[in-house]
């Protein structure tokens, strides 16, 4: 299997000096610079972040977006500031989900709050369902082992739920990761 593109998932309130839109910024650099795509949801924070790094990296950025009917309070929506070279447009935050998850061949996902907690659920189900086909999940930051141990402590959860992500610490381990996936799946 070849990883040619692959989706950034995190916070929309992570600004420039954060330490998560540095990693964000530098990971998405180094796959850029390696060939991959990067996708994220268009909007600020981590999203922006995946996009800079991927020019940076002299690579693309393609933004899944949706644009409310409405004004929400509590959703950052499209970004003006991250200025991707392909925008997916979709008509709203489930079908973006989605079209984010699906166009992955890689999943990454960052530190961030409720909308984050909500596409890693849905990436981490999906690998459990299509288990031996499944998109790889990469956690990003050492507090993952930490969630984890306590979805496992306080969740009914199977055991093979817990073999199907890697947690990963920096950039270069991103790419390492990747590169070793796709040398076990050639």
């Amino acid at each position: 299997m070849r990883i040619e593109k692959a989706s950034f998932m995190g916070g929309a309130d992570f600004q420039s000096g954060d330490q998560t839109y540095k990693d964000v910024f530098e990971t998405a650099r180094l796959l850029a610079q390696n060939g991959i795509t990067v996708l994220n949801g268009g909007g600020p924070g981590v999203m922006r972040a995946a996009t800079e790094g991927a020019h940076a990296g002299g690579g693309r950025a393609v933004g899944v977006t949706y644009y409310p009917k409405y004004e929400h309070a509590t959703y950052e929506g499209r970004d003006s500031l991250n200025h991707f070279d392909e925008e997916v447009v979709t008509t709203d935050y489930f079908e973006r989900t989605q079209t984010l998850l699906e166009m992955g061949d890689v999943h990454i996902v960052f530190r961030g709050g409720t909308g984050t907690i909500s596409e890693f659920g849905m990436s981490w189900a999906l690998s459990r369902i299509h288990l031996g086909h499944s998109v790889p999940l990469l956690l990003f930051g050492e507090f993952w082992e930490e969630i984890t141990r306590c979805l496992r402590e306080y969740m009914y959860m199977r055991e093979d739920e817990f073999r199907i992500y890697y947690v990963v610490t920096s950039p270069q381990e991103v790419l390492d990761t990747i590169r070793k996936l796709e040398q076990a799946t050639a």
